[in-house]
């Protein structure tokens, strides 16, 4: 008997099922809004697909009045600056201080209560508090990112430090390995390709902590001029950037990707 899922779809396929819920998406969104504004051109919460053109050509290359730049590319270029500095510095933590929490057993008894209980606070909780310490600048931005994502991929690393079998630390060890060349020669290379899919499971997380940073205080960036036009109902601003912000995300996360099975085929293999 025939069964649908004995038929996997070709790769022509794969993508047009791909593409084709965001056609619908667009189509309905084509339908409805000239159904709104054939009840009031005037409407400004689904304008047509001319006023996203219209708008974003004048963000992207027409130079902004008061500062002289192009306003679109300034903004991309501080959030992306403000995330990857962010998430490197998180990833370095996690790395540096993640591996040897959990390989040694008595760092992993001290430090592993304080960790889990880092990790539960409400980053934008803190968020008045980091403005207090640190000012309204970029510093605070950053360490912003960083105790919202630090703690997640120091537990993600202690665990897969944890989970790795024992068996090989004992042959290590009875090799003549010492603890420093087990922790860089056996540990380090198996909990890095963990640590690369654990940052891209952080990305969602990281947006949100630098939009909201930037919706508070900021001289520029995605957030900030998303909040910044929304007093004017801009949705012809609003829905371009936020669509932008997703693709810049899936563009981050196709590059670790990338990243992971170049400087790490065998994860891809074992994972496969």
């Amino acid at each position: 008997m025939k069964r649908i899922i004995n038929y996997p779809p070709s790769r022509g396929q794969r993508l047009f099922l791909g593409i084709l819920p965001f056609i619908l998406i667009l189509l309905a969104y084509v339908l409805a809004s000239e159904a709104r504004l054939a009840v009031n051109p005037t409407d400004k919460l689904m304008p047509a697909l001319s006023s996203f053109v219209s708008a974003m050509n004048r963000m992207m290359f027409e130079q902004d009045r008061a500062s002289g730049a192009l306003l679109f590319w300034f903004d991309t270029y501080l959030s992306l600056w403000r995330l990857f500095v962010g998430l490197g510095i998180s990833a370095l933590l996690g790395l540096v201080l993640g591996a040897p929490i959990g390989f040694i057993p008595q760092l992993r008894a001290a430090f592993d209560p304080v960790l889990a209980a880092i990790s539960l606070v409400p980053p934008l909780a803190m968020l008045p508090i980091l403005f207090i310490l640190f000012g309204l600048g970029e510093v605070s931005k950053i360490v912003l990112i960083v105790f919202g994502v630090a703690p997640f991929l120091m537990r993600d690393v202690v665990l897969r430090v944890e989970a790795l079998p024992r068996e090989q630390i004992i042959k290590a060890q009875t090799l003549g390995g010492s603890s420093w060349h087990m922790l860089i020669h056996v540990v380090l290379p198996q909990i890095l390709p963990g640590l690369i899919n654990a940052v891209r499971l952080s990305l969602g997380a990281t947006w949100l902590f630098v939009i909201a940073a930037e919706a508070i205080t900021a001289e520029g960036g995605l957030g900030y001029r998303i909040f910044l036009v929304r007093r004017y109902l801009a949705m012809d601003i609003i829905l371009p950037y936020v669509i932008w912000i997703t693709l810049l995300a899936f563009l981050v996360d196709l590059a670790l990707r990338r990243l992971s099975a170049f400087l790490f085929p065998w994860s891809v293999l074992k994972e496969g």
